[in-house]
């Protein structure tokens, strides 16, 4: 059981992937609440009866998972409709998300929630939190060239998440991802014997 946890975020084109993968390959467990979020609403997942209920049979695909698109327009013209999709999943996500925390056999556990400074309930399971970051305008050229959105488009989806200002202000570790992927790993490799370090130190007898 790995009894240190590191809440990593990262608003959208920041390159959260990157360093979890980077984390990954020094040895770190990763717990991606995205990830557990597609395996609930996948074909027949474990949250589709509850999100058939709740929405009707019609947001449910052929073959049982999550009409993606149908939601995100049901839920951006209704936020009624949005607390009720979050009410079903956000619980779901939580408990997974906990239970493969406690279940990790690594020296410390990499916990990813892109929302994690929006929701204080992750916080608060968190050893520490680190922000992977660059400026805006490269957030925003990544995010156009991997999704073919509009520079307005993926503007209105960072303008919905916390601000990079909010991000920083509650990053206990800054990862900068600004100067490629070696630079990347540097940092995140620092940060593994770091956190190595710390989880050590919390189990140690006596702690």
């Amino acid at each position: 059981m790995s009894g240190y946890v590191v809440g990593l975020t990262g608003g959208i084109g920041s390159g959260k992937s990157a360093a979890a993968d980077a984390f990954v390959a020094l040895g770190a467990a990763l717990v991606d609440t995205d990830a557990i979020a597609h395996e609930l609403t996948g074909p027949n997942g474990a949250a589709m009866p509850a999100l058939r209920e709740a929405f009707g049979p019609e947001v449910a695909t052929a073959d049982g998972a999550l009409d993606r698109a149908r939601v995100r327009g049901l839920v951006f013209a209704d936020p009624a409709a949005r607390g009720r999709l979050e009410g079903i999943l956000h619980p779901m996500i939580r408990d997974i998300s906990a239970q493969r925390c406690r279940a990790a056999t690594s020296p410390y556990v990499v916990l990813a929630v892109p929302l994690l400074v929006e929701s204080g309930s992750y916080r608060g399971r968190c050893d520490r939190i680190a922000v992977v970051d660059c400026p805006e305008a490269l957030q925003v050229a990544r995010v156009m060239a991997r999704s073919g959105l509009g520079e307005a488009e993926v503007r209105a989806i960072m303008a919905a998440q916390a601000s990079r200002a909010e991000r920083l202000a509650a990053a206990d570790d800054v990862i900068a991802n600004d100067a490629g992927l070696d630079a990347l790993r540097a940092r995140v490799t620092v940060l593994d014997a770091f956190y190595r370090a710390a989880a050590a130190e919390k189990s140690a007898p006596g702690r």
